[in-house]
């Protein structure tokens, strides 16, 4: 994943001390720096390297738009200027972080050289005025710990919004009939969030398979990764035809430029190729490219968006919520026939036969336990939201395919947020707490935010710094 690079912008107002705003705008980019964040300066702008007057407003937003930032930093070294912040970032139009240092102490004469606090109340107002959504982080010293967690946690949601910007499904064939949950609305996902889809019928996928196979090289470097990184309980041509299906998706996802895929998994294609295609959806999963079921356009944009806030470090898992636990009234079995990366399971994973088929080429595996977080991209009649929340792996009956058994707060609340809608029985989940990065997203993409731990408290006292 290409790095996050922000548009680092501080701001000062005329009336206070413009060296001491000059004095905390380096600090903070030297903490910035110590935090391995890459940052567009505007130190050339003018001798302040500091954004207050109409005239270097326009050249740093020239600036931005060839740097290409993902998201623009707004710290307000004095009160600061607040309608060239506004303009700024509405010009702009990508996420904002609005802060200031915490002011010292007055001097024994009661003079107060910056009132950083002050301008970020004007500032707040100003953007909101301009219809400009922004991320608040609050009024710290540089070397808290909130300043860290706020910076980390916006350069993820800068990452959700250039992902969610820039979506384009692989869809290979048509959802199965049987599955009416997952039809989607192609023109709204396109007109509302530019979520474009490539689809492809299976007979253009065969030709790639083919193709894959005459050329050889990467179809044997798949067989060979296969047979060290999993137990193999398929014949040697199934493996071939694995390997082959998995470089096919690859080179047709670079050749219509989808960084997602969602293939009609059942039941054309195993009578067209003789597999399951659940061990081809695994490998890419690996490497980067979600792949998922049954045609799932909105369960592609989750996986998307789930890595997407956990910067690309981590492989999401794209399942059912299938039955409850047998023995724990807040436990649920996530499961799948087998598309899950190898990273997410506890133990070496096999290419084997799923439960429901009798076609090879499904993956088996239980996942690892550990915390995790859950969410659904999903709409219906207009309007889109993202269920979301956390769970922890827990131990459960084995069963077949891909599968973790999980425990949540309040299952009969979960269940009823599903059933209910917008969502289905699909979701995605990753090793990691995103949760706060996805929230925080959903104001930036234009969808809302649905907690099924129903604890928004929690999470907007997290985000502002408690």
């Amino acid at each position: 994943m290409r790095p996050i690079k922000i548009g680092f912008a501080p701001t000062r107002r005329s009336i206070f001390s413009a060296p001491a705003a000059i004095e905390f705008a380096n600090l903070t980019r030297a903490r910035l720096r110590e935090l391995g964040v890459e940052f567009v300066d505007i130190d050339d702008i003018n001798e302040e390297g500091l954004l207050y007057q109409e005239c270097d407003r326009l050249k740093i937003e020239e600036k931005f738009r060839t740097e290409k930032i993902d998201g623009l930093f707004l710290p307000h070294g004095n009160f600061g200027t607040e309608y060239e912040c506004a303009r700024l970032a509405r010009a702009l139009q990508v996420p904002v972080l609005l802060w200031g240092p915490r002011d010292e102490r007055p001097d024994e004469n009661g003079v107060r050289l910056r009132d950083s606090q002050c301008g970020l109340f004007a500032t707040g107002k100003v953007l909101r005025r301009f219809c400009v959504p922004f991320t608040y982080m609050t009024n710290c010293h540089l070397t808290d710990p909130e300043f860290e967690r706020g910076i980390k946690t916006f350069l993820g949601v800068c990452s959700v919004v250039r992902t969610f910007r820039s979506i384009r499904v692989l869809q290979i064939g048509p959802r199965p009939y049987d599955f009416w949950s997952t039809m989607c609305n192609e023109s709204e996902l396109l007109e509302r969030f530019n979520v474009q889809l490539a689809p492809v019928p299976m007979p253009e996928l065969t030709a790639a398979i083919r193709a894959a196979k005459e050329e050889g090289t990467e179809v044997a470097k798949v067989v060979a990764y296969c047979r060290e990184a999993m137990n193999i309980e398929v014949t040697d041509s199934q493996l071939e035809m694995v390997a082959a299906l998995k470089v096919a998706m690859q080179n047709l996802c670079s050749k219509y430029g989808c960084n997602a895929v969602a293939i009609q998994c059942w039941n054309a294609l195993q009578d067209e190729i003789g597999i399951m295609p659940c061990a081809a959806n695994s490998l890419l999963n690996e490497e980067g490219i979600p792949c998922v079921c049954e045609t799932d356009i909105h369960g592609a944009i989750t996986a998307l968006m789930v890595e997407a806030a956990a910067m690309g470090k981590k492989r999401s898992f794209f399942a059912d919520w299938t039955v409850r636990h047998p023995d724990n009234d807040n436990g649920e079995l996530l499961q799948h026939c087998g598309p899950w990366p190898i990273s997410v399971a506890k133990e070496k994973p096999s290419i084997c036969y799923p439960l429901a088929f009798d076609y090879p080429g499904a993956v088996a595996a239980e996942a690892k336990h550990g915390e995790v977080t859950l969410a659904r991209f999903d709409g219906d009649n207009g309007e889109y939201s993202l269920l979301l929340g956390k769970a922890r792996g827990i131990d459960g009956p084995y069963t077949k395919g891909t599968y973790l058994w999980v425990e949540v707060e309040n299952l009969k609340r979960l269940e009823a947020k599903v059933v209910e809608g917008p969502y289905i029985h699909h979701c995605v989940g990753i090793h990691e707490d995103v949760v706060p990065v996805l929230y925080e997203a959903c104001k930036y993409i234009g969808i809302t935010p649905d907690l099924y731990d129903e604890n928004d408290a929690e999470i907007k006292a997290y985000l502002r710094g408690e």
